[in-house]
């Protein structure tokens, strides 16, 4: 009777369990699908993509925080320290012989702390340069957020449009593996054939699925960029890149000496710290401070006293050596950094100048009907597949090559506008942004 039960409780557990798994693949499934499946959301132009980043993105609001510093910084590198009130009461005995006189003596004084000649504005220059590099530093996450978008744009478009082509193929062998499976095979033939679409299908549905999460990813990433929320549905307007040729490599190289924001705050920093140098310099002479004074005493007789008081330290163990040293140091760290960063500019320059020409290359051979043509014929190769006057090695190939046409186009634009947007984020040049199709067609 116990084993009995225990029988049944495993196969109940059994069953519970198979149905869990059932449905949680279910729902991965559908997750998978989902951004494919909303279909009702309108379409983002581009450019309005960008522009709702530009204003919505909330790490802007770390930038605009650092600017405001630096402007803190330099109301207080120009203000002078408060003058101090100092003042002393208390009570006076005067003994003389067989004299002896008692009262109350007090005294008070205004003193005013003055740096050496040249601190103050040394202090304004190195907060003026901070301020630069604040904004510098505004302007640089500014472009940089912009070619982002751009780019991310574009791969959540691409990879919305691979989704759709593999999930094409994938149902149009699914219907036929489904027409296979119905008729009565014939010999060993028909049932390979019906085993090799099906193993085809798939080897889609996983590159549907993949396009699909890569789809997903993107979109969270954008909505992440824009402060929307992780799930806001986005669809892109159908994108149209037209490429420029670049300028020649000593034109980005000299355009990038002026505009490339990392080498401008590069040099600034430099600059910045050699002020820092001749401050730490001028900090081993010492502040005076200068003020009047009043004091006046009752005890015997009334005495005032009226004058003027000045102090300052004697520079007889800290002349402030450390800090001039540490300040050349940072100095030469500076230098070194400029250096390294203009090497590591040129660098980056030629390798995108390359990439990109090299995409543009390989762009200029392509026809721009082949993708049409591509699906026309796996289309057609379909149909007469079905009517037995195409070979499956032939309608298989066909399929397999329409994808594969459709993922080397889109990622061959995607790797020339990676290139593109980096070149011209790191020269300031501007040759041809991408646009929605719709944008471009307007503006013709």
């Amino acid at each position: 009777m116990n084993s009995t039960i225990v029988q049944l409780s495993c196969r109940r557990w059994l069953v519970a369990v198979a149905v869990t798994g059932i449905s949680g693949a279910f729902q991965l499934s559908n997750a998978a699908e989902s951004p494919l499946a909303n279909t009702n959301v309108p379409s983002i132009a581009l450019d309005t993509l960008v522009t709702e980043v530009l204003e919505h993105n909330p790490e802007l609001n770390f930038y605009r925080a650092e600017i405001a510093a630096a402007k803190g910084e330099r109301r207080t590198a120009g203000t002078r320290a408060n003058p101090e009130l100092a003042a002393t009461v208390g009570d006076k005995r005067v003994t003389d012989g067989s004299l002896a006189g008692e009262g109350m003596a007090w005294s008070v004084s205004v003193r005013q702390t003055f740096d050496w000649p040249g601190r103050v504005p040394l202090r304004k220059a190195i907060a003026n340069h901070q301020m630069q590099l604040a904004e510098l530093g505004f302007s640089q996450f500014k472009a940089a957020l912009a070619a982002r978008t751009r780019t991310l744009t574009y791969n959540l478009f691409a990879a919305q449009e691979k989704a759709e082509a593999a999930k094409e193929v994938a149902d149009r062998l699914q219907q036929l593996r489904e027409v296979l499976v119905q008729r009565d095979p014939a010999g060993l033939t028909p049932q390979l054939e019906t085993r090799i679409i099906e193993a085809t299908e798939l080897t889609l549905q996983r590159k549907a699925t993949e396009a699909a999460l890569a789809s997903q990813s993107a979109l969270l990433e954008l909505n992440q960029l824009r402060g929307a929320p992780w799930t806001s549905a986005t669809k892109i307007a159908p994108v149209k890149l037209t490429f420029s040729a670049a300028p020649g490599t000593d034109d980005l190289l000299a355009a990038a000496q002026t505009n490339n924001f990392e080498l401008q705050m590069r040099r600034v920093e430099l600059e910045q710290q050699g002020f820092k140098v001749s401050l730490a310099r001028k900090d081993g002479y010492p502040s005076f401070t200068v003020g009047p004074y009043f004091s006046q005493e009752r005890a015997s007789d009334r005495q005032q006293q009226i004058g003027v008081g000045i102090s300052l330290p004697l520079p007889l163990w800290n002349r402030n050596k450390g800090n001039v040293e540490t300040a050349e140091a940072r100095q030469k760290q500076a230098e070194t950094s400029l250096y390294v960063a203009q090497r590591d500019l040129d660098r980056r320059i030629v390798e995108k100048a390359l990439t990109y020409q090299t995409k543009l290359s390989e762009m200029r051979k392509w026809r721009p009907e082949s993708v049409d043509e591509f699906r026309k014929a796996a289309e057609l190769a379909d149909r007469h597949y079905r009517l037995g006057a195409v070979p499956i090695a032939t309608y298989v190939e066909l399929q397999k090559q329409y994808l594969e046409a459709v993922n080397a186009l889109l990622d061959t634009k995607r790797e020339a506008l990676e290139a593109g947007q980096e070149l011209q984020r790191l020269t300031g040049l501007d040759f041809g942004q991408p646009q929605s199709a719709k944008t471009a067609e307007e503006k013709k």
